[in-house]
């Protein structure tokens, strides 16, 4: 990570990617700042306002799932997954910081030989129930649990959340991974899920992987016939949470923190009012957590506003073949996700797999042409950093955890903007053209300034 307090002189540090590609993340010539009666007069002024002060920032990431730690630990060599790892979670690369997995199966799980695998940690056959957890065991996750741990050894500020698709099959009314719901007639099975939360934290413990924070059930509104799912309303969420789960979390002293939600904008403020709405879930609850496939963004400041003493996190989304342009989805990245997201209360911003193959897989049945943050070539090895990739650095390069975004002006459609401080007092002002033509404006703090031109659907970031 870059420690900017150690750059004394008036000048930002400027790094820039293009639409056109001609520029990845690069760094370009320092922009000095000059008294602004001396900078000429622009049409758009960013301002950068430190003593305005919003949410603390957690960090910037994406999903290592089963899919992902298969190809890095079966197809890259030991010096490509070294180099790979350094230039995901170092300061040699992007230095990525939060990583999300699944607790059990998801639509990216695969076994050994990286074909298709359902699985939970507690399977039982069908007719067959386990309220003991005597068939407890995250072998199945080796892949995962294995990688994570080298990932921690690369950067030991990494925050690491799990994320259940679906509970084990003999825990729902209907015996299957894909789709159905916890069989609410038995309130012994809530019971036992509650611990299979607390046996899942204290079995990653064993094998060196801390779990900061859990969501209670991805995408809890959405089942599918075809990979492992499961729906869970707000009411049964909350219930859960106040009842089981987190009494259970405080009987076992588990700190790890248990966050609502976990799906798209446009529902959240409903799904949070049921959840954070009650005293006692509340109290439990550390947030609300929020995926990018439906609605906007602004969701979530309704949700801040509503409940401003709590967290939020945008913990998924994927690019794919169904837009294939880079200018495009870097604008859109930019203006929904590491702008949009952190100027609506996020403190964290996260996209979906961390590698997959040129087909989009390996798969279990979810996504056809979900896109990776990088593509690994099976036949080679060789790895290609995709626009999520260049997306995600533009802020975890330079934003340190416990940075604090501040105020800047912010042009919507046009240069649209978000600024951080970091604990050293350095600053961090990052900007994205999204009109069509080439953008000249001043970027401003305090009374020096200094002018810069930005391409059409480009990004760039300022540190000084």
């Amino acid at each position: 990570m870059f420690r900017l307090a150690d750059y004394l002189d008036n000048s930002a540090e400027v790094w820039l990617t293009t639409g056109d590609e001609e520029n990845l993340l690069d760094e370009q010539q320092e922009q000095e700042f000059q008294p602004d009666e001396e900078t000429p007069e622009a049409p758009l002024t960013v301002e950068v306002d430190p003593a305005v002060t919003y949410q603390e920032i957690e960090g910037f990431g994406m999903a290592v799932t089963g899919s992902s730690a298969y190809l890095i630990n079966n197809v890259l060599t030991p010096s490509q997954k070294d180099d790979l790892l350094d230039d995901i979670f170092t300061d040699d690369g992007i230095s990525l910081n939060f990583i999300r997995h699944s607790i059990g199966a998801s639509d990216y799980s695969v076994d050994e030989n990286g074909d298709p695998l359902s699985y939970s940690y507690s399977d039982a056959a069908e007719g067959s129930t386990d309220y003991n957890l005597d068939n407890f065991s995250i072998e199945p996750d080796r892949e995962v649990w294995s990688l994570l741990d080298e990932i921690q050894d690369k950067n030991d500020d990494t925050f690491i959340l799990g994320s259940p698709w679906s509970a084990p099959p003999w825990m729902k009314e209907e015996y299957t991974f894909n789709g159905s719901f916890l069989d609410y007639t038995d309130p012994e099975i809530y019971e036992t899920y509650a611990q299979y939360f607390v046996k899942y934290i204290q079995a990653y413990e064993e094998e060196g992987v801390e779990i900061d924070a859990i969501t209670v059930q991805n995408e809890p509104e959405y089942t599918s016939d075809e990979y492992p799912t499961m729906s869970m309303n707000g009411i049964e969420q909350r219930t859960f949470i106040k009842e089981q789960l987190g009494p259970a979390f405080e009987e076992n002293n588990i700190d790890t923190e248990i966050i609502a939600f976990d799906h798209n904008w446009d529902t959240g403020l409903d799904y949070a009012n049921a959840v954070l709405g009650d005293e006692q879930a509340n109290e439990y609850t550390d947030g609300t957590a929020f995926h990018c496939y439906g609605g906007e963004p602004e969701a979530m400041t309704d949700v801040h506003e509503a409940y401003p003493n709590k967290n939020m996190y945008v913990t998924e989304c994927s690019g794919g073949s169904w837009n294939t342009d880079f200018g495009e989805n870097l604008s859109w990245n930019m203006t929904n996700m590491l702008i949009g997201g952190t100027r609506n209360y996020a403190e964290s911003i996260l996209f979906w797999n961390l590698a997959l193959d040129p087909s989009d897989g390996p798969q279990n049945g979810g996504c056809p042409d979900c896109r990776g943050v990088v593509t690994i070539d099976p036949e080679t090895g060789d790895v290609t950093e995709n626009v999520e990739y260049y997306t995600l650095g533009h802020a975890s390069k330079f934003v340190e955890t416990g940075a604090v975004r501040i105020d800047s002006t912010h042009y919507e459609d046009s240069i649209e903007t978000v600024a951080f401080e970091n604990p050293d007092g350095s600053k961090v002002l990052i900007a994205a053209n999204l009109s069509a033509d080439e953008e000249e404006f001043k970027v401003k703090e305090g009374d020096e300034s200094f002018m810069y031109s930005l391409p059409s659907e480009s990004a760039v970031t300022f540190t000084w």
